[in-house]
């Protein structure tokens, strides 16, 4: 990509070119906002370095680039953490400075900047990138402050402090000396007082004499003053003030590809420094139209959309598909505004609206329109909608078509409070996937971590690795740890369920491979947790492998984590209470037998959550129904001729032994927030004969006792998939339930 980078002149902002050079882009400008006024040094300025404004003309002539400065006019007017178009704010001086990059240099279609730690500032630098259509680069982002620093001197940055306002820094010792001079001080003022030794909590900042992108020329300071902002005999703040300095022309010019090859920037543009004037010109009305104004249903699609709703009040699932009625779908993107705008409307019922979903499941029938898919739900999911942040989102090819679906079918998760916590990050860095759109990587809410989809990502490139579904499924997991690692925990300790989705280009006898690399990448990490001798408690979490036809990017996996965050890391997580199971109530004949364990995987934490999977497979089929199957159970083909009473009663079981587990856990019913059961097309029975059977046992249980209440709408989700089990060698399942309640 060719990128414009942000500077302040610091060593972070130039190393970020150095790395965007080295992950393949182009630098072909440079962008930099000054004090309105030339005498004022430092600025009280939330976003941006001004000490050493002075010089950064410079940087033009040394890296051969256009220089594109422009005064800061405006002020902090909007101080969340989440930034919003605001009319005066020192942002908006920004977004005039990079519009007028890209209407000057058309082909940029990135933003560097040297982002380490602050939400607010990549928050503003992503919000900006967003309204004008670029890609934000943060490849120091999350990345750990003493490599960094090792990284920018050993690659050659010489930078001095401009700044000091730290204690232990004394600005009549420690201003214009050398980052590599000061390392080893600054490791011990981190030992003694936790300063940041990268500056990211403000302790100094730092002005870049020299680098490698410095490809014709370095700065010379030949004189400089100290100026004292504050005498505090602790923390004393000081600025360096340049009175002079010169350029050193370098004798041999080792330029650095992805620089001088700007091929689109003319010969008069190079090394030239533009001043931006003006005002936004860009109105601060909102980007999206009423969801009204967006599309109009129709009656015919109002009267295929089908809904299924959990019971309880809080947090709930609410499922929305398109009953096909024997006629060819109309296509995605009509098939899923319906969905959309009924999900508005549902919602808006509650006294709802985007703002209250936590996770989103989209379900479409072919992943080739996946594009159109995206296009259509950024028109209804947007960041203007959801303020406190946007939910996170899995996306996976099913066979919908082939069971007389729509095009789309979508679940929200949503919660009746605004107590949720998003991560959002769409800058492209080394740390985990960036979510370039209206999704989140993850969303926390009530103690549970809900993760967007991982997929096997680099996440510098955002290409999938290389190496087939075990590399994919290796580094989906580690972006999945990095995720986790922001909310102070790990996949490895603190996960509850894992949802594999399998593709189908992954070959059958590789996917034995998937199992064994999950399992031994998780051992792995726990053992490396254990090491570090921080961890109190230790989740046992459950598995869960789907089969489908395909997956974003044509990937071979997509990793789904549950985890469980406690707010008090420290809690000592309850045992499970066995109840006697012979007070347990036998409901359709079906009596206790030992048996039943082995079709159930669970993890509980008393008193908090309850998650399951329960299997059927043809061999518990037998058992279930106290008979042989007709016909050969060696024919791949007995499942098309299963007989509906067989099914009713493998329904009337599932439900039985959840309710079961519900009393010996001491949870009820109204704590599901979601209930799944998938079911293989090659089952053969219609999605609306498997939805009565099931909603009649549910029904039939209902009337057996007071344990449950039955509403018009079903409290299951069916999801048709190609395959499904507790492994990933045997995603033959005939019914897979998976469960998550939570007090």
């Amino acid at each position: 990509m060719k990128v414009v980078a942000l500077v302040s002149g610091g060593k972070d902002s130039c190393y970020a070119m150095i790395k965007c050079i080295q992950y393949g882009h182009q630098v072909v400008a440079l962008a930099n906002l000054m004090p309105a006024d030339d005498s004022v040094d430092d600025l009280d300025s939330y976003m941006y370095q001004t000490v050493g404004h002075q010089i950064i003309v410079s940087y033009a002539e040394c890296m051969g680039l256009p220089l594109f400065r422009r005064r800061i006019k405006g002020s902090s007017r909007h101080q969340n953490l989440s930034y919003r178009m605001t009319a005066g704010d020192e942002v908006e001086d920004m977004f005039i400075l990079l519009n007028e990059v890209k209407r000057q240099i058309p082909s940029v279609t990135a933003v560097s900047s040297g982002a380490i730690a602050s939400d607010y500032q990549r928050l503003r630098v992503e919000s900006v990138c967003s309204r004008l259509g670029l890609v934000s680069l943060a490849y120091l982002w999350k990345q750990d402050q003493s490599l960094l620093l090792q990284e920018m001197i050993t690659n050659g940055i010489v930078a001095i402090t401009v700044k000091v306002a730290a204690l232990g820094l004394d600005p009549t010792k420690h201003l214009g000396k050398d980052i590599g001079f000061l390392k080893s001080y600054l490791h011990k003022l981190k030992e003694m007082y936790g300063i940041n030794v990268c500056g990211e909590g403000g302790e100094y900042e730092t002005l870049t004499l020299d680098c490698s992108l410095f490809v014709n020329a370095r700065i010379v300071l030949d004189e400089f003053k100290v100026v004292l902002h504050s005498s505090d005999p602790i923390a004393p703040v000081g600025i360096l003030h340049p009175l002079a300095f010169h350029l050193e022309k370098k004798a041999e010019h080792h330029s650095l590809s992805g620089i001088d090859e700007a091929s689109e920037i003319s010969k008069e543009k190079e090394g030239f420094v533009f001043e931006v004037r003006g005002d936004c010109k860009q109105s601060c009305e909102a980007t999206f139209k009423a969801a009204a104004e967006v599309v109009e249903l129709d009656e015919v699609a109002e009267n295929r959309v089908h809904i299924a709703r959990t019971i309880s009040d809080n947090t709930f699932s609410i499922c929305f598909w398109l009953q096909d009625m024997c006629r060819t779908s109309a296509g995605l993107q009509e098939d899923l505004e319906a969905i959309l705008r009924k999900i508005e409307l549902e919602l808006l019922g509650y006294g709802f609206g985007w703002e209250n979903v936590l996770y989103i499941h989209l379900y479409i029938a072919d992943m080739n329109n996946f594009s159109i898919a995206n296009e259509t739900y950024v028109r209804y999911i947007t960041q203007e909608k959801c303020p406190f942040g946007v939910p996170s989102r899995s996306t996976i090819e099913l066979p919908l078509l082939q069971v007389g679906l729509g095009s789309a079918y979508i679940e929200v998760l949503v919660a009746n409070d605004q107590s949720k916590r998003v991560l959002h990050v769409q800058s492209i860095s080394c740390w985990a996937p960036s979510c370039i759109g209206p999704y989140s990587q993850a969303t926390l809410h009530k103690e549970i971590l809900y993760m967007a989809g991982q997929l096997g990502l680099n996440p510098p490139n955002m290409n999938l690795c290389k190496g087939g579904a075990t590399a994919e499924l290796e580094q989906a997991l580690e972006n999945s740890e990095a995720i986790a690692k922001s909310f102070n925990c790990s996949i490895s300790t603190s996960a509850v369920l894992f949802v594999v989705y399998c593709s189908t280009y992954v070959p059958s006898s590789e996917r034995h491979k998937i199992q064994d690399k999950q399992d031994s990448y998780l051992k792995q990490m726990r053992l490396l947790q254990l090491d570090k001798g921080s961890v109190i408690r230790v989740l046992d979490p459950i598995f869960l492998y789907v089969l489908v036809p395909d997956l974003p990017k044509r990937s071979f996996v997509e990793v789904k984590p549950l985890l469980y965050v406690p707010e008090d890391m420290n809690v000592t997580i309850g045992t499970e209470q066995k109840h006697s199971c012979s007070r347990m109530p036998s409901y359709w004949g079906i009596q206790h037998a030992h048996w039943h364990d082995s079709c159930i995987q669970k993890c509980v934490v008393q008193g908090k959550i309850c998650a399951v999977v329960l299997c059927i497979t043809s061999e518990l089929l037998v058992k279930i129904c106290s008979e042989s199957l007709n016909g050969d159970q060696d024919n791949g083909d007995y499942q098309n001729s299963l007989r509906e009473a067989q099914m009713e009663r493998v329904s009337r079981f599932c439900i039985y032994l959840l309710d079961k587990l519900y009393m010996q856990n001491n949870f009820s019913w109204e704590d599901t927030k979601n209930l799944r059961f998938y079911f293989p097309t090659s089952l053969g029975l219609p999605l609306e004969a498997l939805s009565l059977m099931f909603s009649n046992a549910f029904n039939e249980l209902a009337k057996l006792g007071q344990r449950i209440i039955i509403s018009e709408e079903p409290i299951f989700n069916l999801i048709p998939v190609l395959g499904a089990g507790r492994s990933a060698t045997s995603m033959d399942d005939i019914i897979t339930c998976e469960l998550f309640a939570q007090k």
